[in-house]
C-alpha cells in the first residue's frame, strides 16, 4: 500500500525512528521497509514531519495486528513505559499480577514489569518497586532523540515529564551556560548539551551522577557536561555563573533559591518547579523567587501547569527571567 514515509539512509534509521516515535508520528499500522539501501518509515501525518527529512510515498506492507494487554485482559490497564520496563501503580496486588502477566504475553517489547511499592521518599527521591515479571530494574529509556541508562531502584525518573523536559530544553541556545541543580541521570542536562550548551549537572545521589556521566558518553556530549556529586548549596563553585537554571525539585525547591540567585548571571532564566494547591498554584513560588532575587528585575515569562499531582494539588513550572 502506498503511504507517506520518511526516507533516510540505513545508518540513520534507528535515530529517525526514535524521533518520529517520540513525536507520535510513526505509523505503527504499517511496516518499516528497506529498499535500495534506504529505510522507509511510515508516518501518520506527512505535514508534521520536520523539514530536515524527505517525505515520499512508498509501497509498504500492512503490519499484522499486535496483541495488546487490553486484548488479553478485557479492560484497558494503566501503565507507563520506561525503556523495556513497564511501570504499574496498582494498590491491588492481584490486579497488578494479572496486568503484569498480560503485558508479558502481549506484543509489547518488554523485559520487566514492576509495581509501585512505596511513595517517593528520602534525600535521593527514590521509591521501592515490586518486580512482578522479569528480573531487572535497569533499562535504557529514549525520548526526543536522547537515550538514558538508569536503574529504577536507585534513581528517580519520570517518563511522564518527557514533553515538559522537551519544552524547556528546546529553549536552550548553543552559547548558554546551564546549571541543572538536581540533575538526576540527565533528562534536562543531556538534551541541553545536545543543543550546544555547556552544562553543569549536580545531584546528591552518587548513582544518579554516575548515570549522568554514562549518559553524557552515550549521547556524545561528554565535553559539554560536567557532572558533580553533592548538595548544590555546598558544591557549586564560586565562579559558576548560569544563563539558565533548572530547578526540578518540587516540594522543596524554595530552599535552594538563594543558591540559584547566587549562580545567576546578569541575565538568567530559571525554570522553577513546584507543587501547590490548585487555588493558588503559582503564587507561593513567585513570591519566594521575588523575595530571594532582591536586586534583580524579575519577569514571569511562563506560568505552566505540568500535570495534576494529587487531588487539588498541581505540579507547576514558573519560567522566570532575572535581569541585574
Amino acid at each position: 500500500m502506498e503511504v507517506p514515509c520518511v526516507r533516510v539512509a540505513r545508518e540513520a534509521g534507528e535515530e529517525t525512528r526514535e524521533r518520529l516515535d517520540d513525536r507520535g508520528l510513526l505509523d505503527h499500522d504499517h511496516e518499516i521497509t528497506v529498499a535500495d539501501g534506504r529505510i522507509y518509515l511510515p508516518v501518520t501525518d506527512a505535514t508534521a514531519v520536520a523539514d530536515e527529512y524527505a517525505v515520499v510515498t512508498h509501497d509498504v506492507p500492512t503490519r499484522e495486528t499486535q496483541v495488546m494487554p487490553a486484548d488479553l485482559l478485557g479492560f484497558e490497564p494503566s501503565y507507563e513505559r520506561l525503556g523495556e520496563i513497564v511501570l504499574l501503580h496498582e494498590d491491588d496486588i492481584e490486579r497488578a499480577r494479572r496486568i503484569a502477566t498480560a503485558v508479558m504475553d502481549s506484543s509489547l517489547p518488554v523485559a520487566t514489569v514492576a509495581n509501585r511499592a512505596s511513595k517517593v521518599t528520602g534525600e535521593f527521591r527514590t521509591r521501592d518497586w515490586a518486580v512482578l515479571a522479569g528480573d531487572g530494574t535497569t533499562t535504557v529509556h529514549r525520548e526526543y532523540g536522547c537515550s538514558f541508562a538508569l536503574d529504577i531502584a536507585e534513581v528517580y525518573f519520570s517518563p511522564r515529564l518527557a514533553t515538559e523536559r522537551h519544552r524547556v530544553t528546546q529553549q536552550v541556545d548553543a552559547d548558554e551556560r546551564v546549571v541543572d541543580m538536581f540533575a538526576g541521570v540527565g533528562p534536562f542536562a543531556i538534551p541541553a548539551a545536545k543543543q550546544g550548551a555547556d552544562v553543569v549537572g549536580i545531584d546528591l545521589n552518587p548513582v544518579a551522577v554516575e548515570y549522568l556521566r554514562e549518559n553524557a558518553r552515550r549521547n556524545d556530549v561528554t565535553e559539554r557536561v560536567t557532572a558533580i556529586e553533592g548538595d548544590v548549596r555546598e558544591v557549586a563553585g564560586d565562579d559558576t555563573r548560569a544563563d539558565r537554571i533548572m530547578m526540578n525539585l518540587p516540594h522543596s525547591a524554595d530552599a535552594f533559591l538563594d543558591t540559584a540567585v547566587a549562580l545567576a548571571s546578569d541575565d538568567c532564566t530559571i525554570h522553577y518547579y513546584d507543587i501547590q494547591h490548585e487555588d493558588d498554584p503559582f503564587g507561593p513560588g513567585e513570591r519566594a523567587i521575588r523575595a530571594a532575587a532582591e536586586g534583580y528585575e524579575v519577569t514571569v515569562e511562563t506560568r505552566r501547569t505540568v500535570r495534576s499531582y494529587a487531588p487539588h494539588e498541581q505540579n507547576v513550572c514558573l519560567d522566570i527571567r532575572l535581569r541585574a
